[in-house]
């Protein structure tokens, strides 16, 4: 299958790292696993941190001066793709490139995790949000992340077009980590970590509950190793206590996989997270987990088997998780062998190409049946 991609929140070239740049790569790389050819349309960047109607006109504009220009080039190139894939789209970036290119060239269209927040349907975000919409009603296949986006998308997408596509990670850099390490059963103090940029807003917000938790445990026994950097860097280390806690800075992405290897349990309340790419690379690592019950989280963690969740922003509940692990260190061991298997079973980057093969094909097959071709 020839697909052409796009990710109008984050190219997969954008220097900065994150979550929502690692799973754009990862749907690439798991189609291209798949044996799909994959051809990145465009590096084109619709997301902007202020809305107004003039604001999102102008990014509109340019974006179909690159909706142009893409067409023009696949001409000469003789290059029509089976479907094109839109990774990410939302009020802040809408995709108007995706919807211009189908529609020209009459393409079946495919968007994986779309979002809808309809209380940006006025304000200064309402054109974005009526751009976002468009290209949800135009799509012939979407994928939310998690059942609350699900929810939210029904409202402009027929059930025949809707599903809940699990995420996924390339799981073997991990495997082998823990593999290698073979840590020993685990004991006290118990070895938390913590993988997260250190930025005002969610993440933020995150670390205060894990703080305001672990202050709740101050007399157990655990050491917690944060990996992470970012402006809030200040603020975020005084808020634990020195002599129970490392701070490892950022971390490369080939060095993660030693640190969830080397720790008892991986900690994060998740305030706001879509689901917390993190969560899997821990669980992939034999690594259990304690997280705040947000979005997709349950999706990805099996509450009791592979990790604890706990209401979401609760402190006293996420320290009572955290207690029971460190009273009886051999439930970290029992969360990490089944999180490990848990990972092998469902969310591996052959496991996400099936799942995306599968959205693919329903967009090709809903554009054939309900969709006429271009006027002539």
């Amino acid at each position: 299958m020839k697909i052409a991609f796009t990710a109008p929140m984050k190219p997969l070239d954008h220097p900065v790292p994150s979550g929502d740049r690692t799973m754009g790569r990862l749907i690439v790389k798991a189609l291209e696993v798949a044996g799909h050819d994959m051809s990145i349309a465009s590096t084109f960047r619709s997301w902007r941190k202020e809305g107004s109607r003039e604001i999102q006109q102008e990014v509109e504009r340019d974006a179909l001066k690159e909706a142009d220009r893409i067409a023009d080039d696949w001409s000469r190139q003789c290059y029509r793709p089976d479907v094109f894939l839109t990774y990410h789209l939302y009020h802040k970036a809408p995709d108007w490139i995706g919807p211009a290119l189908c529609e020209r060239l009459d393409l079946p269209y495919a968007v994986v995790e779309a979002s809808r927040a309809p209380k940006r349907q006025t304000g200064n975000w309402a054109y974005g949000f009526a751009a976002a919409d468009n290209a949800l009603k135009r799509a012939d296949a979407v994928a939310a992340i998690h059942n609350a986006d699900a929810e939210c998308l029904r409202a402009v997408v027929p059930e025949s077009h809707l599903e809940v596509l699990l995420p996924f990670l390339d799981a073997a850099p991990f495997q082998k980590a823990a593999a290698v390490t073979r840590k020993a059963p685990a004991s006290t103090p118990l070895k938390l970590l913590t993988v997260a940029m250190m930025r005002e807003g969610d993440k933020m917000r995150s670390y205060e509950v894990l703080a305001a938790a672990l202050d709740r445990l101050a007399d157990l026994p655990w050491h917690l190793t944060i990996v992470g950097d970012g402006p809030a860097r200040e603020h975020v280390l005084k808020l634990f206590p020195a002599r129970k806690m490392t701070w490892a800075g950022a971390a490369e992405p080939e060095q993660l996989p030693d640190f969830y290897a080397q720790s008892d349990l991986l900690v994060w309340p998740a305030i706001r997270e879509a689901f917390g790419l993190v969560f899997l690379e821990a669980q992939a690592s034999g690594t259990g987990v304690i997280a705040g019950n947000t979005f997709g989280v349950p999706d990805i963690v099996r509450d009791s088997e592979t990790g604890l969740l706990s209401a979401e922003g609760d402190a006293e509940a996420f320290a009572a998780s955290l207690a029971r692990v460190i009273e009886d260190p051999a439930l970290a061991d029992r969360m990490g062998h089944a999180a490990g298997a848990h990972i092998q079973k469902h969310h591996t980057l052959a496991a996400g190409g099936t799942r995306l093969e599968g959205l693919l094909q329903t967009a090709i097959r809903n554009h054939a049946h309900g969709q006429k071709g271009p006027a002539h």
